[in-house]
């Protein structure tokens, strides 16, 4: 195995163990502590653990059901897919026994704090630990592999999955007494809770996929084009053009990149030619090898069936 790929490996890992700990924070430090719940399967075994005062253990039963959702993972995203997974699983199973028993210091209840900034806060942080997981194949297990799976067939968004489907997770706290973190109130908080991370998961998500069209003017386009195939792994395509000023023929460089790559590539542009002209335009909705495939909406069981016809 490649030096390169072994780095890149590790990498997803320590991103994916970061995002972790961040999606842990938000529930230890901030909403269980205060008596809140949210949607996902780690809002229901909270609600769980409420419902029963602490008699089923929201990590223990957070575990246990993500073995059972584990199997889906392996079926429709790959091994890889599961594999990030279960560590994932693993970490943040031992991160919400560990932070609370070892850590209590983390908690943050604070009369004097409103309880709104306390949701907001929570959700947010949820929404960048998960984005985190999310963006590097992993998942914290529950919807998380629900919406993944749907991702991938059909052109729906993570954020609405959680959406719709925690709504009836969330009103589950109507059933639950107040003192014990239920009722109308705190099933409010709980939908705020929700909606923050929804919005917020997309924009995490979304924000990394985002693209942009060059075009480059320059007289050195043949040793740019080879640093974006071969370096930067992207493709290019020359466009004849002729300068109406000069008359000259040259031509111009189409490029299209995530909008993270923007800034370096520029750079290595104007450090091959310093007199480059580079217009930079966004590209929404690329469709491609390298960027995003186009959704049809077609059934797994369609597909099955077209697949044992050609056997």
């Amino acid at each position: 195995m490649k030096t390169s790929k072994v780095l890149n490996i590790l990498w997803d890992y320590f991103i994916m163990s970061v995002g972790t700990l961040v999606f842990v924070m938000a529930w230890t430090s901030f909403l269980i502590p205060n008596n809140l719940a949210s949607g996902g399967l780690t809002g229901l075994t909270t609600i769980l653990d409420y419902a029963t005062n602490g008699k089923i253990p929201m990590d223990f039963t957070y575990a246990l059901l993500n073995v059972v959702l584990l199997v889906a993972g392996f079926l429709f995203l790959g091994k890889a897919f599961g594999f990030k997974t279960i560590y994932v699983i693993a970490f943040s199973s031992l991160l919400f026994w560990l932070l609370p028993t070892y850590f209590p210091n983390l908690e943050v209840v604070d009369p004097n704090l409103d309880k709104i900034m306390i949701v907001l806060i929570g959700g947010a942080m949820e929404s960048v630990g998960i984005g985190m997981i999310l963006l590097r194949g992993g998942s914290t297990g529950g919807t998380d592999i629900v919406a993944m799976i749907l991702n991938k067939y059909w052109p729906i968004s993570p954020g609405k999955v959680y959406l719709y489907s925690d709504v009836f997770i969330v009103s589950s706290l109507l059933l639950i007494p107040v003192e014990s973190g239920g009722g109308l109130v705190n099933m409010i908080y709980a939908f705020v809770v929700m909606l923050t991370f929804s919005f917020g998961v997309d924009y995490v998500l979304l924000g990394n996929k985002s693209s942009v069209q060059l075009l480059v003017f320059s007289k050195k386009y043949k040793e740019i084009a080879d640093h974006i195939i071969y370096d930067v792994q992207r493709g290019v395509t020359a466009l004849q053009s002729v300068g109406w000023y000069s008359q000259q023929e040259s031509k111009v460089l189409l490029i299209i990149l995530r909008k993270y790559q923007m800034n370096e590539v520029i750079n290595e542009i104007k450090r091959i030619d310093k007199d480059a002209f580079v217009s930079v335009s966004s590209a929404n909705s690329v469709y491609g090898e390298g960027f995003e495939e186009i959704k049809t909406g077609i059934s797994l069981k369609k597909k099955k069936i077209e697949k044992s016809e050609v056997e």
